[in-house]
């Protein structure tokens, strides 16, 4: 393996490769990717792999987090418009890289250090890919920045986007050479293309996790004999594993509605048997006790009405305390089946991994076989 001090650069001899990144040990660390296009900016959000964006439109690059992160890149999936792939380290508040140590980065055949002693930074470039004369090369760069992730942020074109902007004193504007991209920590959508978001903090305990489904009962329709054949009932349900193995279903739906203060730690709050409801229905998970809890699988069934999941807009919104509003739509597909598996909460290391799922079953007997949850199956009703 070649050793790349500082300034260094060598080819890659291979397009798809692995990067892992070693860390100081217990050091609270992010790491992110940005595609930098001529200009020296990113275009936009689907520009930075980061904990909050694990893949990159089109796949180009994509974010294992852990102990030790690892970046896997597919260099023929490169918009060819992007001059080179940034990868930065952005260190806890009021930590620098001094105070934290060396890291260590491994991939495409060759070992870069980025030291950390000596250092007062608390944002670094730790290395870059990047195309020249048709050949892929990995530099060691080590450039930091004193003013943190933000003062990285804007040499990138990254607006990081405040939760709570002041009224009284509203920053002032500063000039870009090129369209900034803002990221939204309000609200964040997940896609076909965007499946997945990893939420975390350092106490392990996320609060109160509030799980909703809404949807649109639309027009109750009539039949060729003129009878009303009344709105959609739309009904929210989840399976649960503790991290002890043990395995439940909570659904309106045989009135197995959970607790939230002792396992399973899942509570279904009502039904909402028409869509009318403005609120539509909740689903709270004990956050605090995340640590007991080992994955959550989010479904939506039609209980009564015609299948159709382009009509019923259904749309699930995961709302955790101090973190961004994730949204996943249903209405996308023109499904026919009943049952809808949406998103999935899965303990990965203490944090809450948010993966969409977005699949349609014949029943829910049908999804626990696909997804193996091992459930035995009766007739039920509310």
């Amino acid at each position: 393996m070649t050793e790349l001090t500082t300034g260094a650069n060598a080819p890659l001899p291979e397009t798809d490769f692995g990067v892992m990144i070693t860390l100081p040990s217990g050091a609270d660390i992010d790491v992110t990717a940005l595609l930098i296009y001529p200009e020296g900016k990113v275009r936009g959000d689907g520009d930075m792999v980061f904990y909050g964006q694990l893949e990159s439109p089109g796949g180009a690059v994509r974010l294992t987090q852990g102990v030790t992160p690892r970046f896997d890149f597919f260099l023929n999936r490169v918009p060819s418009d992007v001059e080179k792939i940034v990868l930065t380290a952005t260190a806890e508040t009021g930590k620098t890289f001094g105070q934290l140590g060396d890291i260590t980065l491994e991939g495409g055949g060759h070992r870069l250090v980025v030291a950390g002693q000596g250092r007062s930074e608390a944002a670094l470039i730790l290395a870059e890919v990047y195309k020249r004369n048709g050949q892929w090369k990995i530099r060691n760069v080590g450039q930091g920045f004193n003013g943190g992730l933000a003062q990285l942020a804007t040499h990138f074109g990254v607006e990081i986007a405040e939760e709570s902007p002041s009224t009284s004193s509203p920053p002032q504007p500063v000039p870009q050479p090129a369209k900034s991209s803002s990221v939204n920590l309000s609200k964040v959508s997940l896609t076909k293309q965007d499946k997945a978001i990893s939420l975390k903090k350092e106490s392990g305990k996320f609060g109160k996790i509030r799980i909703n489904l809404n949807w649109n009962q639309g027009t109750p329709k009539k039949s060729f004999f003129g009878i009303s054949k009344g709105g959609i009932d739309l009904d929210l349900g989840a399976f649960v594993e503790i991290r002890d193995g043990t395995r439940g279903v909570i659904q309106a739906l045989g009135n197995t509605f959970g607790n939230f203060d002792r396992e399973p730690f899942v509570k279904l709050m009502g039904d909402d048997r028409t869509g009318s409801v403005s609120d539509g229905e909740w689903l709270e998970i004990n956050g605090d006790h995340w640590h007991e809890i080992q994955r959550v699988l989010i479904y939506a069934f039609i209980y009564e009405g015609v299948a159709n999941w382009q009509e019923t807009d259904g749309v699930v919104r995961v709302l955790v305390p101090d973190q961004p509003e994730i949204e996943i739509r249903m209405n996308e597909y023109g499904s026919k089946q009943g049952t809808c598996a949406v998103v999935e909460l899965i303990n990965e290391g203490g944090a809450v991994r948010v993966e969409r799922k977005v699949e349609f079953f014949a029943g829910q007997k049908k999804m626990d076989e696909a997804y193996g949850w091992g459930f035995r199956w009766s007739a039920g009703r509310k």
